[in-house]
């Protein structure tokens, strides 16, 4: 087999250490020398690294992307000037019954040397930056969701069953009642007074939810919830506000921002988790079909002896895809667009859950090409189907009409 890279290095990766081979190929090319070395993953002891592989003459070097441990070597690596790969770990599985880490980081020196090592996608420091406070703002949230889920099941115990008649417990009439209860307030016409006007036509069931047994004890345990909730905000708003910090310098990627905002079910969160995940930069991939299968929108291959089997989607950027998911519900429940009108069209034949991943990846590969072209969003409306293909359209109509026992005949309209 031809080889690429005549000096290369495997480095397999752990918490505290890292078993690194240089693989050297001969001039002639008859001879390989493998030599594999232990090395720390502290930052000093990575310096060291680096300047023993500068030494070796090392033109490519690649590492397994193992958890969170990789990022050390790589960010100090990346600028010794040699090509650095990071593999995904299921693209270079060793052969299982001889795995060790020292046949592991052979083996992923080995691969690197006839180039069968595709590499992941690594952003720039800026992208991965932002990517990790996107990432944190997204924690928080579903930690703020967790403590609104204990807050609801600490009121069940004293029976006050606000959560029945106000639909969001941490909404301003709510949060005045819960801290007036907090505060020693047991009245529940009084408690029920502080709703807002919207909400007087419930202030009888607001009375009778607030009705309970709520004691000293609970006022502890739904103040503490309160605060923790309150927390949880604060810090969502001052991830917020860093993350515009970040994007300030960045004309272009503010105004890629703006363009995703345009599609429906897309808010400025979803658009930030974009643009971190992505880079902003659809160049890295060659089709809108690379970017979805990239994110784990795209179906496996699954071929035997000429039969293609069935396949689901394959692992990807979970949290691209959880963002595009949360677009996707808002989609389906907004009518008057065409992605809300395809939703419909699958949803009927294929299930809600496939339904929401095709409009996930109908998403992504529209912001694709939205980038790539740099044009606006362009819907074709709800109507798009029907206008595309009207004789599939009548039919539909036709069948629909005749289950509820009606015979139609159909006249053109002149």
């Amino acid at each position: 087999m031809e080889v690429v890279h005549a000096r290369c290095a495997g480095v397999d990766i752990g918490k505290k250490f890292a078993k690194v081979c240089v693989r050297v190929q001969s001039s002639r090319g008859r001879k390989t020398s493998n030599e594999v070395t232990d090395w720390g993953s502290m930052t000093a002891e990575i310096l060291g690294l680096r300047e023993y592989l500068v030494e070796e003459g090392v033109t490519c070097v690649v590492m397994e992307a193992t958890g969170e441990y990789w990022k050390p070597y790589y960010y100090v690596l990346e600028d010794a000037g040699f090509e650095l790969i990071l593999a995904n770990a299921r693209h270079v599985k060793n052969m299982p019954g001889r795995k060790s880490d020292v046949s592991d980081a052979a083996w992923l020196a080995d691969l690197c040397a006839h180039g069968l090592v595709r590499s992941s996608f690594v952003p720039p420091e800026p992208i991965r930056m932002l990517r990790d406070l996107t990432r944190m703002r997204s924690a928080i949230v579903r930690e703020r969701t967790r403590e609104i889920s204990r807050l609801e099941k600490a009121l069940e115990d004293p029976g006050i069953k606000l959560s029945v008649v106000a639909s969001d417990l941490t909404g301003v009439s709510a949060n005045r009642m819960l801290k007036a209860l907090v505060a020693g307030e047991r009245d529940p016409e009084v408690l029920a007074n502080l709703a807002v006007p919207q909400m007087s036509g419930k202030h009888d069931q607001l009375a009778a939810s607030l009705t309970g047994r709520f004691s000293d004890h609970h006022a502890f345990v739904i103040g503490m919830h309160l605060r923790r909730i309150g927390e949880h905000d604060t810090a969502i708003a001052e991830v917020a506000g860093r993350i515009e910090v970040m994007l300030e310098p960045f004309r272009e990627l503010r105004e890629f921002r703006d363009l995703i905002c345009t599609i429906p079910g897309i808010s400025i969160t979803v658009a930030d988790i974009v643009l971190a995940e992505t880079g902003g930069d659809m160049s890295v991939f060659p089709t809108a079909g690379h970017l979805a299968a990239w994110a784990g929108l795209a179906p496996g291959q699954n071929e035997s002896a000429g039969r293609h089997k069935r396949s689901t989607t394959r692992p990807g950027n979970t949290h691209l895809k959880g963002a595009l998911g949360i677009a996707a519900l808002s989609v389906s429940r907004t009518k008057g667009n065409r992605l809300n009108a395809r939703y419909r069209r699958i949803v009927g034949r294929r299930g809600k859950l496939r339904a929401l991943v095709a409009i996930e990846r109908t998403m992504l590969e529209t912001i694709w090409h939205m980038a790539t072209n740099n044009e606006p969003y362009n819907d074709l409306g709800a109507d798009y189907y029907d206008r595309r293909d009207p004789d599939r359209a009548k039919k539909q109509a036709l069948r629909q009409l005749r289950s509820l026992g009606y015979d139609v005949t159909l006249n053109k309209a002149s």
